[in-house]
């Protein structure tokens, strides 16, 4: 059984920050064909839609489409802050490559 993806406190502290859960908008994190690796991620502020899976922390929510599941199945959802930028990140167990951006992945 596949378990659903996971959001860290510091990915539901930033949302909370920007006030996305204040306009009704919530991140999406989708998979789409492409990227360097074959698959890429798409993050940004979206509408929920009626399909999605909802994740809830913080008064804020995280959304991902049934499409997109499977490829995200007990992945993580992080935020960080470093030198080369501050981001949402993936952290994907069933990745077997990524490019060095990190926003694209292979299986």
């Amino acid at each position: 059984m596949q378990l659903p993806p996971k959001v860290t406190t510091r990915a539901f502290a930033r949302l909370a920050e920007i006030g996305a859960g204040e306009n009704g908008q919530a991140l999406r994190v989708a998979v789409e064909g492409g990227g360097c690796s074959g698959f890429q991620y798409e993050i940004k502020l979206d509408d929920p839609a009626g399909d999605d899976l909802v994740l809830e922390g913080q008064g804020q929510k995280v959304v991902v489409d049934a499409v997109s599941l499977p490829f995200l199945a007990d992945a993580e959802i992080d935020f960080t802050d470093e030198l080369i930028g501050a981001r949402f990140v993936i952290n994907n167990p069933n990745a077997s490559s990524s490019c060095g951006c990190g926003t694209s992945f292979s299986m």
